[in-house]
């Protein structure tokens, strides 16, 4: 292994010797005075043997990394663009003809992804974001390279020429890849996805051809041939966005506008890192497996944030009433795959922490078509922590089931608030795969108000019109019972951080039920693989203002553009605008309408 790669390394292994140091130092005491509360003598044993070692470590991570991070992330970020003031040297003789790196389409030139933003879950089937690169076969247990390399030379050399190369439209493309199903209905580049997505799981019957320009650096060094075998890879991307907006009465004053709740500013979006095995789910002979460890850092954090999963850095209240530190750290997703290729046409279960189900839209930059997110999105379910599984039962249909302890919650936070929560869906496609409805029930249990604790139903159609043109329209319906009254002064002590109490019928009742219903349509335009415009409509019913914080209805309409450099740089434009029809909810709580052009870069590696 070359003198980079273990300084890489050396640095991670120094990071982590830093942070035990850390971890090792005695809990600091907090001014405030103390919440005392009583509980049973096996709980107090269960608390001291079980639990105060993990919360002293998510403490001391977090304060850790709210200290540092910004550091870090200026370092990784200036790693990340060092190719960039590189010459490409020497690129190789032959050089073939692609698309780009990060097609994942089977079709011709255009290598076929699979979990093409799965998730991206965004809640949602986008959960599972491509990064750059899909020119060689890289999932599954012996999966190898099979167009021969054209990088040389040092570790920065490689990853610079990796670059010029996908700029210059000159990298080497391998073999159509194989696939069982209908063909991809669009292209990615320049959509998110290739395949119209689902939650939960690797796309079942289709390959995982992504490879970003850090792997080619790796995989054409010195034991290269190792990890190309071992099918694990490392690659992420940068992310940063700006926008110019009307509101300006407040730090978050954009919202509920997500995720560039700043007005008038530039932020760090997220910043991710991912480690991961894909199973080949092409093949039908044997069982598989994979894993996927994703962490983001950036002001996103706000958003994905699970109870129990590093959650100190948003759970507290600030002097100024504000909530959490403005950036932080998240695992956003932690799991294993497991295929069984004799079940049915595939199973997969997956264990751990993953996107939610349902969902158009998901947490990760590059899974979506927009810089920004419709409320729709803003306002549901993102993460669940458990067992999924996913059946491809045809081309037709495909049938998923799972149980976590509820929405945005880790299960060793124990109950009330986590609490034993199943979920299913069932997705039909027709016309070769021009059309898919995919309809879920995403989280079913008690239903009484806890943290983000939402009863969710979702239904979601895809149609493609033709060659260039398609759409996605989704629906969804969420309550939550029980839920405190904010105008009933009784009530105040129910109150859960960072989950809103209702807006009741009338000030006398202490709970009530809260529901909300929303619908949004994305209309999609292709021009070419570089370029592509998006118009989204929605509306949005917050019944009892229980997930916006007012009760209004709202309306939400955004033009877009997506434009490509290779395939490792995105920029998205954007004109936004939106009102609230029945409370002044944007500039917080002062102005009813509100209109917004911003815009995002993502630079993948």
């Amino acid at each position: 292994m070359n003198s980079v790669f273990l300084s890489i390394c050396a640095l991670s292994v120094a990071f982590f010797v830093v942070f035990l140091f850390q971890s090792s130092r005695p809990v600091r005491k907090s001014k405030k005075a103390p919440i005392v509360r009583k509980l049973a003598e096996a709980a107090v044993i269960d608390a001291a043997t079980g639990r105060r070692f993990f919360v002293h470590l998510e403490r001391q991570m977090a304060e850790f990394l709210s200290h540092h991070g910004r550091t870090v992330a200026v370092l990784f970020f200036a790693l990340v663009l060092t190719p960039v003031a590189l010459r490409a040297q020497g690129a190789g003789s032959d050089t073939g003809k692609t698309d780009s790196a990060r097609s994942l389409s089977p079709e011709p030139q255009q290598n076929s992804g699979a979990d093409p933003a799965s998730t991206q879950s965004g809640s949602s089937s986008s959960s599972d974001p491509k990064a750059a690169g899909a020119k060689e076969p890289a999932g599954g247990t012996d999966a190898t390279a099979t167009s021969e390399s054209t990088l040389h030379g040092s570790f920065l050399s490689r990853l610079g020429q990796a670059y010029m190369q996908d700029w210059k439209g000159t990298a080497a493309s391998g073999p159509e890849a194989k696939y069982r199903g209908y063909p991809p209905p669009v292209t990615d580049p320049p959509f998110p996805f290739t395949i119209w997505p689902y939650g939960g799981s690797v796309t079942i019957g289709y390959p995982w051809t992504q490879s970003g320009p850090l792997m080619e650096a790796i995989w054409s060094g010195p034991g290269g041939e190792g990890w190309k075998k071992s099918g694990v890879q490392i690659y992420g991307w940068v992310n940063g966005g700006f926008n110019v907006s009307t509101s300006t009465n407040g730090h978050y004053a954009n919202a509920p506008t997500a995720y560039d709740i700043v007005p008038n500013s530039i932020q760090p979006d997220q910043e991710v890192l991912y480690i991961e095995r894909q199973p080949d789910t092409v093949q039908t002979d044997h069982f598989d497996w994979g894993f996927r460890v994703a962490t983001l850092y950036g002001i996103d954090y706000r958003f994905t944030t699970a109870k129990g999963w590093f959650s100190h850095q948003l759970l507290h209240t600030n002097p100024n009433g504000t909530i959490g530190y403005q950036y932080g750290v998240d695992p956003v997703m932690v799991y294993l795959d497991l295929y069984f290729p004799h079940v049915a046409e595939g199973m997969n279960v997956r264990i751990g922490r993953y996107i939610s189900l349902p969902d158009i839209e998901a947490q990760l930059a590059p899974n979506n078509y927009t810089y920004s997110h419709s409320l729709l999105y803003t306002f549901d379910c993102y993460t669940q922590t458990g067992v999924n599984t996913t059946v491809k039962l045809s081309n037709h249909w495909l049938v998923q089931a799972g149980i976590s302890p509820g929405c945005d919650i880790a299960p060793w936070v124990g109950g009330p608030e986590a609490k034993v929560t199943f979920n299913g869906c069932v997705g039909y496609t027709w016309s070769q795969g021009w059309n898919n409805i995919y309809v879920c029930d995403n989280s079913l249990n008690s239903g009484k108000y806890s943290y983000n604790n939402l009863q969710a139903f979702y239904a979601t159609w895809y149609h493609k019109f033709n060659k260039s043109w398609h759409m996605a329209t989704e629906s969804w319906y969420q309550y939550e019972k029980d839920t405190p009254n904010v105008n009933n002064p009784a009530a105040a002590s129910l109150l859960i951080l960072n989950a809103n109490g209702a807006v009741c019928a009338s000030a006398q009742q202490v709970t009530c039920y809260a529901p909300e219903w929303a619908i949004v349509n994305y209309v999609e335009k292709e021009i070419n693989k570089s370029n592509y415009l998006t118009i989204r409509n929605e509306y949005f019913d917050d019944i009892r203002g229980q997930r916006t914080g007012f009760k209004t209805r709202y309306i939400e309409d955004e033009f877009a553009w997506g434009h490509w450099v290779g395939s490792t740089i995105l920029f998205r434009p954007e004109l936004r605008y939106e009102h609230a029809f029945d409370a002044p909810a944007y500039s917080t709580g002062t102005k009813k309408s509100q209109f917004t052009a911003a815009g995002d870069m993502i630079f993948f590696f």
